[in-house]
């Protein structure tokens, strides 16, 4: 468990183990990189739920082409100091690269401990994952989690990341503790623009107004051995009237208290399954939102067996209030009411292409179907797409 452990202190990714390596007088340098392109085709971009598609920053849901070429270069380096196998402090910086000409940012995170103890981490970078998609290659609403999640008018797949992290406008810090052995418990806290998670500043129909920044408390207990990993976890903006809007009368109406919930379970056949990808791993996960006006609920299964992934997901979201004198030209939800999303996805891993243990083309398909209430047509909307993702990790 110690490996684990350190490895969720750090936040370090299968790539570093391409890493090129330094050892100095102040600890070791590890520099390394990570490419990821996509040929993507589907049916539409005008996707049916609000999260981002593709690794084009600036794709929007209400796009309508899907047939392009996206993807980024990362470049991570990375440090780290231990003394006396204790206490250690240590670094990561990764820059990105993407195609649409722009200069981005992945992880920049400072964190320093005491080895199977305590660690404190701060900056960009994201939380414990409550929602893991296993080989997820094309899943509808894949992409960023934490900048600029929903955009009104598109259904919304709660995943436990509001209060995950890197944000665009704001930093975390995170505090982990390892109990028994076994069990870590983790407390992320996120301060930041929260006006920024709704892309148009519009929520409901409603234009959101910001009038302080969210601080959003993430505690996670987790507990993992060889070939099973749980985890509880909620999170929350703990700061009222963060922001909100105007109704007709000019009362500041509070659209900032959001509470959720989640749990997930993993369970592998192999106990070197990340490194080998051989045998069975299944995830299932659920998160429940409890936010002002809507209730969202997520729960979602995906397995995979050797080189095959396959998942399906299930999302209910119940709008209790909107806006009657703002519909919307673009989205699929223009009303209150309930709406269901059904995504299935598949995928298919080509490793060690040429020879190359660090070069793998991924295979994706997804279908997504909108099943809306009987309030607005009893109606439904589907979307299907393919993507080739080229991987290659120095």
């Amino acid at each position: 468990m110690k490996k684990v452990f350190i490895l969720s202190l750090i936040g370090l990714s299968s790539m570093a183990n391409a890493a090129i390596q330094w050892d100095t007088q102040q600890g070791q340098l590890k520099l390394y990189g990570d490419i990821e392109f996509n040929v993507d085709a589907a049916s539409s971009k005008q996707q049916l739920s609000s999260l981002k598609a593709t690794a084009d920053k600036k794709n929007t849901p209400a796009d309508k082409d899907r047939w392009d070429i996206n993807g980024r270069i990362l470049i991570g380096l990375d440090g780290y100091r231990e003394i006396n196998n204790k206490n250690f402090a240590g670094f990561v910086v990764q820059p990105l690269a993407d195609l649409s000409g722009d200069m981005n940012l992945d992880d920049a995170a400072f964190y320093f401990g005491q080895k199977q103890d305590w660690s404190v981490k701060l900056g960009r970078y994201e939380a414990y994952d409550m929602f893991p998609l296993g080989q997820d290659t094309f899943i509808e609403y894949s992409g960023n989690t934490a900048n600029d999640l929903y955009e009104d008018g598109f259904g919304y797949i709660y995943m436990m990341k509001e209060g995950r992290g890197r944000s665009k406008n704001g930093g975390s810090i995170q505090f982990n503790k390892l109990f028994f052995d076994n069990f870590n418990f983790e407390l992320n806290t996120l301060i930041n623009n929260g006006e920024t998670m709704f892309n148009k500043s519009t929520y409901h129909g409603y234009n959101i107004e910001k009038k302080k920044n969210v601080v959003y408390i993430r505690p996670v207990l987790f507990w993992k051995n060889d070939s099973f990993s749980t985890a509880i976890a909620a999170e929350t903006n703990v700061v009222k009237n963060a922001y909100g809007y105007y109704d007709n009368n000019k009362k500041f109406r509070d659209q900032s208290q959001r509470t959720g919930y989640g749990a997930t379970f993993s369970w592998n056949s192999e106990r070197d399954w990340e490194v080998t990808n051989k045998g069975l791993k299944i995830n299932t996960s659920f998160a429940y939102m409890n936010a002002k006006d809507e209730d969202d609920m997520t729960i979602g299964t995906d397995i995979i067996w050797e080189k095959i992934g396959l998942g399906y997901y299930y999302a209910n979201n119940n709008i209790k209030k909107f806006n009657p004198e703002n519909r919307l030209k673009n989205g699929h939800i223009i009303g209150k009411g309930k709406y269901k999303i059904h995504t299935v996805n598949a995928s298919y891993l080509i490793d060690n292409v040429l020879d190359m243990d660090n070069f793998n083309i991924y295979l994706g398909a997804y279908w997504s179907l909108l099943d809306r209430s009987k309030s607005h047509g009893d109606s439904t909307d589907e979307r299907y797409g393919a993507r080739v993702r080229f991987k290659y990790f120095y």
